[in-house]
């Protein structure tokens, strides 16, 4: 069976693109920081196992890719995300920044450099980042926003860096923008479910081949500006 591995997987977008690779007969690799309040996850059927996992400790990261070194992993998907503080200029909170830039873009890198070999095992050899619409400088038209936007710039590059990198090795490697999503961190404005956004990155996932190494995608297939 196909194996996926999902950070960020205790709610919201990793939480349901756990429960519907699960109920698809993937075998699901989740992991939380928290374990112990990740009830939700907890209460899923199908072939899912829990890992507490913190994105931003490369020590545990090492430690989970070496438990897991023996078994193909087909897909990545890092979800874990931080927003930050919303600020405009002139109030940035620097080390806020800092710790931003840990979770959305450093955390992304750390887990594929570990477990790039167990994806090379695997048939799938997939990668996928989910940034965002913001981290698109082409598409910067309101400003603001300083701390998150470029956290998921600098994710662009890393998976733009990493297709070059690892495309001759036979990976799919493209970056993702959710949408708007009704998640805690789009809060209660934004217009997408979750179930449409998770429903519409997995049907362009299906059907992802190594010519789309590289790009960036909205949740429904659309081609985004870096």
């Amino acid at each position: 069976m196909p194996t996926v591995l999902v950070t960020g997987a205790n709610r919201g977008l990793g939480l349901e693109f756990v429960r519907t690779f699960a109920d698809d007969g993937w075998r699901v690799h989740a992991c939380a920081r928290n374990i112990e309040k990740a009830k939700a996850i907890k209460s899923l059927s199908g072939d899912v196992n829990c890992h507490r996992l913190d994105v931003t400790d490369g020590l545990k990261v090492a430690s989970l890719a070496r438990s897991l070194a023996e078994e193909p992993l087909d897909l990545l998907i890092n979800n874990a995300g931080a927003y930050g503080p919303r600020t405009g200029f002139g109030e940035t909170d620097y080390e806020e920044w800092a710790s931003v830039l840990q979770v959305n873009t450093l955390a992304p890198l750390r887990l594929v450099e570990r477990f790039v070999g167990v994806l090379e095992q695997g048939e799938g050899k997939t990668v996928v980042n989910i940034s965002s619409r913001m981290g698109s400088i082409a598409s910067n038209s309101s400003g603001g926003s300083y701390i998150y936007r470029s956290s998921k710039a600098a994710l662009n590059m890393i998976t733009k860096g990493l297709s070059v990198d690892l495309g001759p090795r036979g990976f799919t490697v493209v970056s993702f923008h959710p949408g708007w999503v009704q998640t805690d961190m789009g809060g209660e404005s934004a217009d997408i479910p979750v179930q449409e956004s998770v429903a519409g990155m997995r049907k362009v996932i299906a059907g992802l081949t190594t010519a789309d190494n590289g790009r960036f995608f909205n949740f429904d297939g659309e081609e985004l500006p870096w």
